[in-house]
């Protein structure tokens, strides 16, 4: 049965639209399909409230005996860093409180996630129910796509993806140079693995993004011309495949990361040494 003209006219391009099929239910579906989006909403809120926290106390985010400094603080590149975490210098002055000290790539890093393929599904499900789920109706009434604001930003992901491997490497470099022992020299300790392997799948996630695939292959006509280039293509192509798994991970080990050096600065663990 039609609806009336009127209603038709108001329904935009969305689900609602006089060339969609009217249903009155919002699905047919019987399994708890709001599940998943439900946990989604629930796991990105819950980081979100621990990094932004902890990317604003300015507390317990070195340790100096050991040279552990948290991710969620590097570069620290102003006067306002403790002594010792200048891995890079102080590139500026004092900073006032509402400026978090990690301000140098913390808004890349979120564009970068914010873009991401798997992230945008995440959210666009969980948050804008843009759909909520597989044969659920939206609730919008229009659908632009990504072709205006904000989300035609999303176009520019690739350019994240740049200056997270640049993070990648600094990340990198925090982690070689915490293999330092409390009376110098050479030291290795608990803290090692977890910002090793935090930095590990870091750079697993980074490399699996999809502007990667396509920096490597995208653009080649003949595989056989570019044996090289196949070959890396191939090997981000299989690591492609655990993208969404390497997001969900990284945002657990970053958290775990901080969360071990926050103890291990503030006192309230000590950190287990294997060598010095």
């Amino acid at each position: 049965m039609s609806a009336p003209a009127g209603k038709e006219a108001g329904r935009g391009t969305g689900v609602r639209a006089p060339s969609r099929a009217l249903i009155v239910e919002k699905t047919l579906r019987t399994d708890r399909w709001w599940l998943s989006p439900l946990l989604t909403v629930l796991g990105l809120s819950a980081f979100i409230i621990y990094a932004t926290i902890r990317s604003f106390v300015r507390t317990a985010y070195w340790v100096p005996e050991y040279h552990y400094l948290t991710p969620f603080y590097s570069p620290c590149v102003s006067e306002s860093c403790v002594e010792g975490s200048r891995h890079f210098g102080a590139w500026f002055g004092e900073l006032p409180g509402f400026i978090p000290l990690g301000f140098l790539v913390l808004p890349f890093l979120l564009g970068f996630r914010l873009t991401c393929y798997y992230y945008r599904k995440a959210y666009y499900r969980a948050v804008w129910f843009s759909p909520p789920a597989c044969a659920v109706a939206e609730p919008h009434a229009k659908y632009t796509g990504e072709t205006r604001l904000p989300l035609i930003i999303q176009n520019a992901h690739r350019y994240f993806f740049y200056v997270a491997v640049v993070v990648s490497l600094v990340n990198t470099y925090d982690a070689i140079t915490a293999f330092h022992g409390k009376t110098g020299g050479f030291g290795f300790g608990l803290g090692n693995i977890v910002l090793l392997g935090n930095v590990i799948l870091l750079w697993a996630y980074t490399l699996s993004c999809h502007s990667c695939r396509h920096v490597t292959g995208g653009r080649l006509k003949h595989f056989s011309k570019h044996p090289v280039r196949y070959w890396i293509w191939t090997q981000i192509t299989k690591l492609n495949t655990r993208h969404m798994a390497l997001a969900w991970t990284t945002l657990g080990t970053l958290v775990l990361t901080d969360l071990y050096v926050m103890l291990v600065a503030s006192g309230a663990i000590s950190d287990l040494r294997f060598i010095n």
